[in-house]
């Protein structure tokens, strides 16, 4: 977050009275509060702080849906974090795997982006990508399948 739009929250804050101000912007969240202490917190550590029932109740339908899925017809690799999935290591590359690809244990499948950190997902096991779950881009909750691998 820019340093002058920080200074400017903080005196908004001080001016106005009020005890405190959270303010979430992309994947940055700020708190300021007139104890004196300005927090930045990265979004990974505030959304367990502000669950909704819908989200709650939406994200495990979603993904034992996918599951049961995944152990009709597979082994599910699933996200071992909460973060964006791309399919190759930058936009003109080519996809690490496609439908088809045989891969082995260790082979890298996507790159999921967290934090603004670059993680590489690796095979669990040998086989052949039956099916790529998640569209180029898109978010990925903890524990969602990404791909069948047979």
């Amino acid at each position: 977050m820019d340093l002058r739009k920080l200074k400017k929250l903080i005196d908004l804050v001080e001016e106005s009275g009020i005890s405190e101000l959270e303010l979430t912007e992309g994947e940055e969240s700020v708190r300021i509060s007139r104890q004196g202490q300005v927090v930045q917190q990265p979004q990974q550590y505030t959304m367990p702080q502000q669950p909704t029932l819908a989200v709650q109740s939406q994200v495990p339908t979603t993904t034992s849906a996918n599951t049961e899925e995944a152990q009709e017809t597979g082994h599910a690799l699933t996200s071992p974090m909460v973060g964006t999935f791309y399919r190759s290591s930058s936009p003109e590359a080519d996809p690490y795997v496609e439908v088809g690809s045989s891969v082995k244990k260790g082979d890298t499948l996507c790159i999921i982006e967290a934090m603004k950190l670059l993680n590489e997902i690796e095979a669990d096991r040998d086989g052949i990508v039956k099916k790529i779950m998640v569209e180029n881009a898109q978010p990925v909750e903890f524990g969602e399948p990404l791909f069948i691998i047979e």
